[in-house]
């Protein structure tokens, strides 16, 4: 398996903890929300269209994410979304999975 391979399966499998971290801080629209991944991630991340609008629809299904058209001066309407209290709750989960996993991935590789 490739490099690049790896690195799309870890993104599509992390999408989701991405964007809510990113949303703790106030709501966006979807260029935003990958823009925000790819510069706290100093370019390791970059969601796709493809990887990026699924994890917030599966968000929004979930009530973890709410979202709202809003017309913008500076072209077609955008969709925004913000996090819901069960989103920080599912947030809160995903940080301490992330822990665990790197915690025991540092171990396996020391």
């Amino acid at each position: 398996m490739g490099d690049g391979r790896i690195r799309g399966q870890l993104l599509k499998g992390t999408t989701p903890l991405l964007v809510l971290t990113i949303l703790r801080d106030g709501e966006l629209y979807g260029y935003e929300i990958a823009q925000r991944i790819r510069d706290r991630s100093g370019g390791a991340f970059a969601p796709s269209e493809g990887s990026l609008y699924p994890a917030l629809h599966s968000l929004e299904a979930a009530g973890a994410l709410q979202a709202t058209w809003r017309d913008s001066d500076k072209g077609p309407r955008r969709r925004y979304y913000k996090i819901t209290p069960k989103g920080g709750a599912l947030l809160a989960e995903h940080e301490q999975e992330w822990t665990s996993f790197a915690t025991a991935m540092a171990r396996s590789v020391a």
